[in-house]
């Protein structure tokens, strides 16, 4: 054994010995001749050379065996014994180093959502088009009769109810957001387009009637103009991507951005004038009344027009029969807009506690309502997969409801690394997988098989993800 390990198995193995009588004894082997003594010391460097005549200590004749003891002896020969030397212990290889299995072919990515009509895309954009030239129109508008140091000062305080409601919105609409695309298209739609229409409408009327009164104008004209306007702006959704309007929810999601991005610009203008008017004073009073007490009032009067399409869009209905869904919930929006506006020339205060507050909290028990219809509905057709072997009745349990998706959540920030994103992807494919499903149900989408087998290749994915060790 050599220095710079332990001693390992030699890969040597001696050949057998050959078969011998028992009585008999294989010969021995053939030794060299043992050396003679010899006079003298052994000629070693840095030494004289010394007389002869004297004998040499010589290292005794090495032990003879027989091939039998040679075979069954530990002895390995030189040649096999050697080891490299290591600079310790730790450095040293082990007795076995498997090579690194081969990598396989990179894997697919995971599929993509097929992408929306290619006539959706082009009327979203030019309609996005449409809104830019009326913004520029609008920033003229602002800067010419209100200042630019008043007009920014109101865009600044503006941000703050338009920030509630789209807080409260996506938190509706948390599990199954809508499309980024047609978020802001919804906002832009209400702060730019409707707005703008609805001043040019005023200004029409205005040229052929003349000045009317404050209360007409606030009472009739401003709710018909504008829930107009902003309604059409819901039904253009509808219009451009069927695919992301899947239901009440999403009509109602969709027309309180709308409402949202309306009151934002509208805000711009009242604030604004209140600065100049009365200072700061009056700007506080201002601000209260619009951005504290009553943020959600224009999304929650475009959302009646919202919840009517979503519920026509739900029953697989023509675009016709949309078309008069949405006039009825806009004609319930006509109203509830008159009655708040009206509120202003009567007792507001009176009126907002006992009417709009009333109103309010039917609205968030409407929504309620709404999301735990579209719980029940998410968890059924997440049940068909899960008859069919996709899913396990606890997983559709946790992927459809409230509750699941908590424990989920919960149990996902326990693995390695915080799996939480992964779980939140896993339960967002799977509610979108559930409306995809519907759509299919109905008829009414030709790409859901589609969408449904993209789907069901994320869910997987995402499952094995969050299992993987």
């Amino acid at each position: 054994m050599s220095s710079g390990g332990p001693t390992q198995p030699s890969p040597y193995t001696p050949p057998p010995a050959p078969q011998q009588p028992p009585a008999q004894q294989a010969p021995a082997p053939q030794q060299p001749p043992a050396p003679q003594p010899q006079y003298g010391y052994p000629q070693q460097p840095g030494y004289p050379q010394q007389p002869q005549g004297y004998p040499v200590n010589q290292p005794p004749a090495p032990q003879q065996y027989t091939a039998q003891q040679y075979a069954q002896s530990s002895y390995t020969p030189a040649q096999f014994s050697q080891r490299p030397e290591y600079a310790s212990v730790l450095a040293q290889p082990t007795p076995y180093s498997p090579p690194a299995p081969a990598a396989p072919s990179p894997a697919q990515g995971l599929p993509a959502l097929p992408p929306a009509r290619r006539g959706g895309r082009i009327a979203l954009y030019s309609l996005f088009g449409f809104i830019g030239l009326l913004m520029l129109a609008l920033i003229a508008y602002f800067g010419l009769f209100l200042g630019p140091l008043a007009s920014i000062i109101g865009l600044v305080l503006a941000l703050v109810p338009l920030a509630i409601v789209f807080f409260v919105v996506r938190m509706i609409d948390r599990w199954e957001p809508e499309p980024k695309s047609l978020v802001f298209f919804a906002i832009a739609w209400g702060a730019v387009a409707a707005v703008g229409l609805t001043l040019l409408v005023d200004l029409a009327l205005t040229a052929v009637f003349g000045f009317r009164g404050e209360a007409v104008g606030a009472v009739i004209q401003a709710p018909i103009v504008e829930e107009f306007w902003k309604g059409l702006g819901v039904f253009l959704i509808f219009l451009i991507a069927r695919r992301a309007f899947n239901g009440p929810v999403d009509g109602v999601v969709y027309g309180a951005l709308v409402g949202a991005g309306f009151a934002f610009t509208e805000n711009i203008q009242y604030f604004a004038i209140s600065l100049i008017e009365g200072g700061g004073e009056q700007l506080t009073v201002t601000f209260i009344l619009r951005a504290i007490m009553s943020p959600f009032a224009h999304a929650m009067f475009t959302s009646l027009t919202g919840l009517a399409i979503g519920l026509a869009a739900r029953r697989h209905a023509s675009g016709g029969a949309v078309l008069g869904f949405g006039l009825l919930g806009m004609l319930g929006a006509m109203i509830l807009h008159g009655l708040w506006n009206g509120s202003s020339f009567v007792n507001f205060f009176l009126l907002y506690f006992v009417l709009q507050v009333p109103l309010f909290v039917g609205f968030i028990i409407g929504i309620i309502a709404l999301r735990r219809e579209e719980t029940r509905l998410t968890k059924a057709r997440l049940g068909d997969y899960a008859a069919a072997g996709w899913f396990t009745p606890e997983e559709v349990t946790m992927l459809a409801t409230p509750a699941g998706r908590k424990t989920g959540l919960a149990w996902a920030a326990q693995l390695r690394g915080d799996r939480r994103p992964l779980m939140r992807e896993f339960i967002k494919d799977a509610t979108t997988l559930a409306s995809v499903r519907q759509r299919a149900i109905t008829g009414r989408d030709p790409m859901a098989p589609a969408d449904e087998q993209a789907l069901l290749a994320r869910t997987r994915a995402a499952r094995a993800a969050l299992l993987a060790y």
